[in-house]
């Protein structure tokens, strides 16, 4: 069965309201109206609008095919989604087709009768036991993104978080709603990784259950510390006599400082790591890596200056000597 793209017949947007759909309507119906238009495919076209028209100006029906609208373009085959348990009985009366103004273009497609029920009273009868039944529908997933902290990530533990909604009134006009939820964060959580929220998507239809609400992690950026899957690195700035030396050095940690040993004769960019410090994961936790960079203090004074010359008369060093080679 082909899926109708009642929106796009009408060429409105998703969010149309009851005025912009009924004087989208007005001019279809002139433009596409048998008895005036030049139109080759007119009468086509004029009962694709009378049937958009009959479910979008119905708040309850146009709630209903919105719950189905977002899974599917216009001509693609039509297949119920998992919860999708029977037909609506929306009181559609009617003659036993499409009219307007005296011009009988028989029955809707069959997407809309198996969908809201036939308009007319000469279904067959299994045909009307469905359509009298409690229209029963799952509501659908959604998705959406949130921020935290790498010091939330590592730590886990309860979160408010804010969204944005759209929901549809009885009037079919679109609200938007901010809606507060507490979640749990696990720890070790990395970019990506989803949460799922029971029954926190869309509400069902006709006592149906809601869908669930799946949230993806993103990380924010931190004034210190990157993250690389469950690794976390820094970058540790040193003196050139810490580096020459050897030295021990508070290092920050998402778990709090520890102190770490420099060897004697470290260089910059070099790669130290620390165990176990890194985000948890269920079968290994990540570590921390702290890349070294050996900072230059600058001189300013004239004895500054004179420390500076004598350390490049008593200490010769070409590091640069690999390039004639």
């Amino acid at each position: 069965m082909e899926y109708k793209d009642y929106y796009e017949v009408m060429g409105v947007s998703r969010t149309a309201s009851p005025d912009d759909i009924k004087r989208s309507y007005r001019k279809l119906a002139r433009k596409y109206h048998p008895d005036v238009s030049k139109e080759a495919n007119a009468e086509e076209k004029f009962k694709e609008v009378q049937e958009a028209y009959e479910v979008l100006k119905d708040p309850k029906k146009r709630e209903a095919y919105d719950q189905l609208g977002s899974q599917w373009k216009s001509g693609q085959e039509f297949r119920p989604p998992p919860g999708w348990q029977g037909f609506g009985d929306f009181g559609a009366g009617g003659g036993g087709g499409a009219s307007f103004e005296g011009v009988d273009l028989g029955g809707f497609s069959d997407f809309f009768e198996s969908f809201f029920g036939s308009r007319g009273g000469h279904a067959p009868r299994s045909r009307q036991q469905h359509a009298h039944r409690e229209f029963h529908m799952r509501g659908s997933d959604q998705h959406a993104k949130i921020g935290i902290t790498l010091e939330e990530a590592y730590n886990g533990g309860a979160k408010s978080v804010h969204l944005q909604t759209q929901e549809v009134d009885a009037q079919g006009h679109v609200q938007h709603k901010t809606r507060t939820l507490k979640i749990n964060i696990p720890k070790g959580v990395v970019p990506g990784q989803q949460l799922r929220l029971s029954q926190q998507g869309a509400p069902g239809m006709g006592g149906a259950p809601a869908g669930d609400l799946f949230l993806e992690i993103e990380i924010l950026p931190h004034h210190l510390f990157t993250l690389e899957g469950h690794d976390v690195y820094i970058n540790l700035p040193i003196t050139p006599w810490e580096a020459a030396l050897g030295s021990k050095i508070n290092v920050p940690t998402l778990g709090g400082p520890v102190d770490m040993k420099i060897a004697p004769n470290s260089q910059g960019g070099q790669k130290l790591r620390l165990k176990g410090r890194g985000l948890t994961s269920k079968t290994q936790p990540g570590d921390q890596y702290v890349l070294l960079q050996i900072m230059t203090p600058p001189a300013e004074t004239e004895s500054q200056r004179e420390l500076y010359e004598k350390m490049a008369q008593e200490m010769p060093y070409n590091p640069r000597q690999h390039f004639s080679q």
